[in-house]
């Protein structure tokens, strides 16, 4: 496991945690961002962003992502493609546990965005740690010629098939869409795995078992339901809530379950930001989210400076 120490720890990398990064990493801070799929988020899978200043439209948000990518890179900044599971954010540097690292940093900002679940299926929390996971990354291994099913439609949930199958005997992927959200090369590598079944319209329903897992009850449109026997679930499927489950408590949320923040991206722990759509702001805006990773960015600066002021900077 690599271990890597920073000034500034970036969680995400849509339009808010990438803002924030091109000013951190601008004004010589260590930077790294840690994004667990560039494809994943809202901005990302927008086909069409025509009101972005600056940027001449249509254009897809992939490529605008990509453009401010390359931009903070080009600043100095670290991108890991990596999914964070755990932090630890009251030691100093604080901690953040990923799936292939521990990543230290004077100063976190969370900027994971709003594509979580926010209700969980019938035996998904009985079962957790018992045959139901959420990062194949950390525990694929344990399925050594085991039969698991991956839920979930997009790049994520696809690179995470293909990890577990490589383990795994069979590996069914279970995508409630009628495809697959992903780049064509991707598709390509999934369509050659000999042990991946994919289910597409089919939604995951129960997870059953007794001690562990056992199998996993879906349905299928025009079909109804069926039981899968599986040895194991990961549930990587989106939806609209805040990603904050890899926090553990460790900031204080709303009522909503959005990162609470004041009007500086403050949450309740010194040295942590947050900023995007995991902070709930409306309307739901590109730009909005950067500008919010933007005064995160502009607070954590000064926070590791010690000043009383942030530091202007207009060039």
């Amino acid at each position: 496991m690599e271990e890597a120490s920073y000034d500034v720890a970036i969680v995400g990398g849509g339009p808010a945690g990438l803002a924030c990064a091109i000013y951190t990493a601008r004004a010589k801070l260590r930077t790294v961002v840690l994004d667990r799929s560039p494809s994943g988020g809202s901005l990302a899978r927008s086909s069409k962003i025509a009101n972005y200043p600056g940027v001449k439209g249509p254009i897809p948000g992939a490529q605008l992502l990509d453009i401010m990518r390359d931009q903070a890179l080009s600043f100095g900044c670290d991108y890991r493609k990596t999914a964070v599971v755990a932090v630890d954010l009251q030691t100093d540097p604080k901690s953040l546990y990923a799936a292939d690292g521990v990543f230290r940093a004077r100063a976190v900002v969370i900027a994971t965005g709003a594509r979580g679940r926010a209700e969980k299926i019938e035996g998904e929390e009985e079962f957790l740690g018992r045959g139901v996971g959420y990062c194949a990354t950390c525990d694929a291994a344990f399925y050594q010629e085991k039969v698991v099913a991956v839920a979930g439609c997009d790049e994520s949930a696809v690179e995470e098939a293909l990890l577990v199958a490589r383990f795994a005997r069979h590996v069914y992927l279970v995508c409630p869409k009628s495809e697959l959200a992903v780049p064509e090369p991707l598709l390509h590598e999934l369509n050659k795995a000999p042990n991946v079944e994919v289910l597409l319209g089919t939604s995951p329903r129960r997870i059953i078992g007794e001690q562990f897992v056992s199998g996993l009850v879906v349905r299928t449109r025009g079909t109804g339901e069926q039981t899968i026997s599986v040895d194991g679930v990961f549930m990587l499927l989106s939806g609209t809530a805040p990603v904050t489950d890899f926090l553990g408590g460790s900031v204080q949320l709303t009522p909503d379950g959005c990162v609470q923040v004041d009007c500086n991206q403050a949450t309740n722990v010194p040295g942590v930001y947050a900023a995007g759509d995991v902070t709930c702001i409306h309307p739901r805006q590109a730009i909005i989210a950067a500008a919010e990773g933007v005064i995160a960015a502009l607070q954590v600066d000064k926070f590791l400076r010690g000043a009383s002021a942030v530091k202007p900077d207009y060039t």
